[in-house]
């Protein structure tokens, strides 16, 4: 096995830097490169979380890398420094079969008598940029993140079951991540399982049919954390939630440890079966709510110093006035003014952020859509009035325009849910997201309905067109 030249591990990172910005990060220095043999050049990582996401994320552009900087037809494999790369196990007291394939879950499932750290698998790649050191605290999360720290350090005697919920963006998944990996690193061995509950349905329903389902009780009994993210498309699926039912009773009373986020409050997700929501609330209940300026300002600086991308103060604050809803969005507009500087090999100064980010020029303006344009523009389809869309009132015929402006609302303003909620009589965040969840799933089962709305929405458009004649 030849060692590899550092002057040739320089290159990769310098080629890296300048194709790959976006995927660059800091703790990418705790790599080590091993060795090279028969076309393969071994990296070594700090621990398996690193492997796992680096050879479902970033194989290809690291290979590439190797490629240009060596010039010869080579691969690139992730080794875990502390243990080397071991096989997924199906069942954590059974060796798996050759060529066996996991569930479509992340799992962790080293027995306590093997080795320390157990090893990661599955389609949900748990990232090692979100752990409890990158999460930015604020008014609208501490209550959430302390919980989450108390349930990594003490799973099953903290909190039980920990129930996260915010809207999209805000958090929710890098807190369950991170209470992944601090269980994970803390060296005990223990089954970790931690799947989307929309894999979770597919499993229950996959088993069902091939009678398979006694694998999949023992699959998800036997763990000693339980992780489950978006559980509230448990929604109107009777027989999962009879099978989760079970699931959390077993693991509860054996004080196994249950982590879950949803969208919503327990008593606020449709359909949701009274004894499920009586469990949830059984636990402790965390809601995340929109960060603050200074909170996004935060956000922001964290994720450039995670990516090692020197940022001015007044890129800063621009992205974080411009960008108000959540995390998620800013982390979009951080890649777009990366991006552009890589791309163009400009400096990222305010000017290059407000060109990256479209900032009309001056004079060029257009006219910004308002609530009220949207409301006439709905009211007036469906022959309807305002007062109607800001009642009480459920038919359908009153609900299904109110939900459409919503929707329209929330896609072609920058209005937060609050605001929108507000809007329409005092309803409160929760019913907003309701609302563009329903009209979205319609929109791809009914074309019908779907070109009703590009209707109004072109309206809209051409509202916003003319405005800025």
């Amino acid at each position: 096995m030849a060692k590899l030249d550092p002057a040739l591990w320089r290159d990769m990172m310098g080629y890296l830097r300048q194709k790959h910005a976006t995927i660059c990060r800091r703790w990418f220095e705790e790599l080590e490169p091993r060795d090279m043999n028969g076309g393969i050049l071994r990296i070594g990582t700090s621990n398996s979380v690193q492997t796992n996401y680096l050879q479902q994320r970033c194989l290809e552009p690291f290979t590439e890398a190797a490629q240009a900087s060596t010039g010869a037809l080579v691969t690139v494999q992730f080794v875990n420094g502390r243990y080397g790369l071991r096989p997924f196990q199906e069942n954590p007291y059974e060796p798996p079969a050759t060529g066996q394939r996991s569930l479509d879950a992340s799992v962790a499932t080293a027995p306590r008598s093997a080795v320390a750290e157990p090893s990661v698998s599955g389609e949900i790649v748990i990232s090692p940029d979100y752990s409890f050191d990158t999460f930015v605290t604020g008014p609208g999360n501490r209550l959430a993140h302390a919980a989450s720290v108390a349930v990594a350090n003490q799973p099953g005697t903290a909190y039980n079951p920990l129930f996260i919920h915010g809207g999209v963006g805000l958090g929710k998944t890098h807190l369950l991540q991170a209470i992944c990996q601090k269980i994970l690193r803390s060296g005990d061995g223990v089954r970790l399982c931690y799947v989307s509950c929309d894999a979770f349905v597919n499993q229950f329903l996959d088993c069902v049919q091939k009678g398979e389902m006694n694998d999949f009780r023992k699959r998800y009994r036997l763990m000693q954390v339980l992780v489950i993210d978006d559980i509230h498309f448990l929604a109107n699926r009777e027989r999962t939630q009879e099978e989760f039912f079970h699931t959390f009773n077993e693991l509860y009373q054996a004080n196994h440890q249950i982590v879950l986020s949803s969208d919503l409050p327990p008593a606020e997700i449709p359909q949701l079966e009274e004894r499920l929501v009586s469990r949830f609330q059984g636990g402790f209940v965390a809601s995340i709510t929109k960060p603050t300026y200074e909170t996004r300002v935060a956000i922001l600086r964290t994720k450039a110093t995670l990516r090692e991308l020197s940022l001015p103060d007044d890129v800063l604050c621009y992205i974080a006035a411009k960008i108000d809803s959540n995390a998620r969005d800013l982390e979009g507009a951080l890649n777009t003014v990366q991006g552009h500087g890589s791309l163009q090999q400009r400096e990222i100064t305010l000017d290059l952020a407000k060109e990256a980010l479209g900032e009309p020029k001056s004079g060029s303006r257009r006219s910004q859509i308002t609530l009220q344009q949207i409301i006439d523009l709905v009211t007036d389809f469906y022959n309807i009035k305002l007062s109607e869309l800001q009642s009480k009132r459920r038919q359908k015929s009153i609900a299904v325009p109110r939900q459409v402006s919503m929707y329209l609302a929330r896609k072609r303003t920058r209005f937060s849910l609050e605001q929108i909620g507000g809007y329409f009589g005092g309803r409160d965040h929760t019913t907003v997201m309701h609302a563009v969840k329903v009209i979205e799933q319609r929109l791809d089962q009914d074309p019908g309905f779907a070109r009703e709305v590009e209707q109004i929405d072109e309206q809209i458009r051409n509202t916003r067109t003319a405005g800025s004649i």
